[in-house]
């Protein structure tokens, strides 16, 4: 069986950067790809890309002809190594397709199969970057590219994990194409491309709003809720201040996860069990990118919802 070049397809979001979602984190650009074999004769393919959170592209299942959600991807895709990688991509998901096929004959495996791929790359404020290829098979982690070791990796000890990681570093075209797409020098160099389309979407900011209210379970027990909405992008802090020092966690924190709006905004909650008339006061304190230096403040009590500002002097009243 000869392996398929199919890697020229996988890492199209790769060179399709983005916005730096806050200054401390890295950016994450990655390509998602699931295909469902029903049968020998049969495939399925869905895929998005997407920086951030932010989606740039998809692929029509149908005919396989590529959906761009902003015209400026468009015109970004259209240079250096993104138009001539797009030329090609229905090639190598034909290949792709068969390179699956055959893997289910060599190894005796049952259809339906479903395969999805994970490729992309890390971009770090300080300009380094660090790439990541994994492919999974039937919901488990299957073979991975390690970076630092320029090689495949079986992920499970499996014979459809041997087999693929083996064929994989047999081709040192694949291998050699691989250590270029997930190159800094790549990332960084198509990164600042789109960029300059588009900078709107891409460094798009949304101050939180954030409000304080309580809630009282049993007659012993308080529970301070701040509720923090309409924010973006995603990463945000946001912790309770007990007399000007901040709550570590414990039982008594609970934050949710971070949820999105219909507005494309994001939202979450963190709640305090605090003992009524305990004599302290608190404030939940909300840091986030749009705030720039500044933190939002909001003290349990006030009849404001919200202020805000850098050195905020504002003090909270007391339970």
């Amino acid at each position: 069986m000869q392996p398929p070049h199919f890697l020229l397809f996988l890492f199209l979001p790769i060179l399709l950067p983005g916005m730096w979602a806050d200054p401390e984190e890295p950016q994450v650009i990655q390509y998602l790809l699931t295909s469902l074999f029903a049968n020998i004769s049969s495939a399925e393919v869905s895929c998005v890309a997407l920086v951030g959170d932010i989606p740039i592209l998809t692929l029509h299942p149908a005919n396989w002809s590529i959906h761009f959600y902003w015209p400026w991807v468009s015109q970004a895709a259209a240079e250096g190594d993104t138009g001539k990688i797009m030329s090609q991509y229905k090639i190598a998901l034909r290949n792709i397709i068969r390179f699956v096929h055959d893997t289910v004959q060599q190894t005796e495996q049952h259809y339906p199969v479903v395969v999805q791929f994970r490729a992309g790359c890390l971009l770090y404020p300080n300009t380094t970057s660090q790439g990541f290829l994994n492919v999974g098979w039937g919901g488990r982690d299957l073979v991975a590219f390690e970076v630092d070791k320029q090689q495949w990796e079986a992920q499970q000890p499996s014979q459809v994990a041997e087999l693929v990681s083996k064929s994989l570093n047999k081709q040192k075209s694949v291998k050699v194409l691989v250590e270029h797409l997930l190159s800094i020098w790549v990332c960084q160099t198509n990164f600042l491309a789109l960029k300059r389309y588009g900078r709107e979407i891409l460094e798009r900011q949304e101050l939180p709003v954030a409000t304080v209210f309580a809630r009282t379970p049993s007659p012993d027990q308080l529970l301070l809720v701040c509720h923090v909405t309409g924010f973006y992008p995603r990463p945000i802090s946001v912790a309770w201040l007990r007399d000007g020092q901040e709550v570590p966690p414990g039982p008594a924190l609970n934050t949710s996860p971070i949820l999105p709006n219909a507005d494309l905004t994001y939202q979450l909650r963190s709640v305090l069990a605090v003992a009524p008339r305990d004599g302290h006061s608190y404030v939940c304190r909300v840091r986030h990118q749009s705030l720039g230096t500044r933190s939002l403040l909001i003290p349990w009590g006030r009849g404001h919802p919200w202020e805000w500002g850098a050195g905020c002097r504002e003090q909270p009243l007391a339970l």
